[in-house]
């Protein structure tokens, strides 16, 4: 063998153990992308999705701050469910093509949350991407108000369901959440709070909401149960780093 086909031979070794190790250090998942962990929350009433003085925001705003990456949240009117499905959906559809395959539905992990009539929306909107064939790791209902949809079955495609209460005042929540099937998904809880001998502490929040939903709103002040819905969306999110948890 001559010294220009050892040459060759030796080049031709090095780029192959070269490749292997590039493909040995990509991770593969059956030759799909991963899509983030999606998160998503739904305002009360005709709330602005945007308004950080309610809780629902607050919550998004500090699970963007510990998840710069990974996790998507967004948080959105309790009439704009369908512009919360087209988001889930697009962001599922890792391949771009507009259509989900069996397994961008599989890979899907989606936490839905919500206040009065964000509550019942976010249960609707799972029974929908049940429809759909997308499972649904989570939802946290807080003194969920439904008008057109049934709030109180959860759907078969979510694994694990909370619900926060109170059931005092004009308005008041669904009392008692139900698997629609006990083999599929997990009643983590239906939490009651008593707001009657309370003072009101929402101060950021209109007079009229003092005047005739005073306990439904204290509930969504109410600092324990959303640290308590919180941990709960926390301990499905993958852990986070010093550098990114910020002060």
């Amino acid at each position: 063998m001559n010294l220009a086909r050892i040459s060759i031979c030796f080049l031709i070794t090095v780029l192959g153990l070269g490749q292997t190790a590039v493909a040995q250090s990509v991770p593969v998942t059956n030759g799909r992308e991963m899509p983030p962990v999606i998160v998503v929350g739904f305002v009360g009433g005709f709330i602005r999705h945007d308004n950080l003085a309610h809780s629902e925001v607050q919550l998004a705003a500090r699970l963007r701050q510990s998840y710069p990456s990974g996790v998507d949240v967004e948080t959105f009117e309790s009439y704009r469910k369908g512009n919360a499905r087209n988001w889930v959906l697009g962001l599922l559809d890792t391949n771009h093509d507009g259509a989900l395959t069996a397994g961008e539905k599989q890979n899907a992990r989606i936490i839905l949350y919500g206040h009065s009539w964000g509550g019942s929306e976010a249960i609707d909107l799972a029974r929908e991407l049940g429809k759909d064939g997308i499972p649904v790791l989570l939802t946290v209902q807080v003194d969920s108000i439904s008008f057109r949809h049934n709030d109180r079955f959860i759907p078969a495609n979510v694994t694990r369901a909370a619900n926060f209460y109170q059931p005092n005042g004009l308005l008041r929540g669904q009392s008692d959440i139900r698997a629609a099937d006990a083999g599929r998904t997990t009643i983590i809880g239906n939490f009651r709070s008593d707001y009657t001998a309370s003072p009101y502490s929402c101060e950021k929040y209109p007079w009229y909401d003092r005047v005739f939903v005073k306990t439904h709103t204290q509930i969504e002040c109410d600092a324990g149960v959303w640290k308590h819905a919180e941990a709960l969306i926390r301990s499905e999110l993958p852990p986070t780093t010093a550098s990114e948890t910020g002060p």
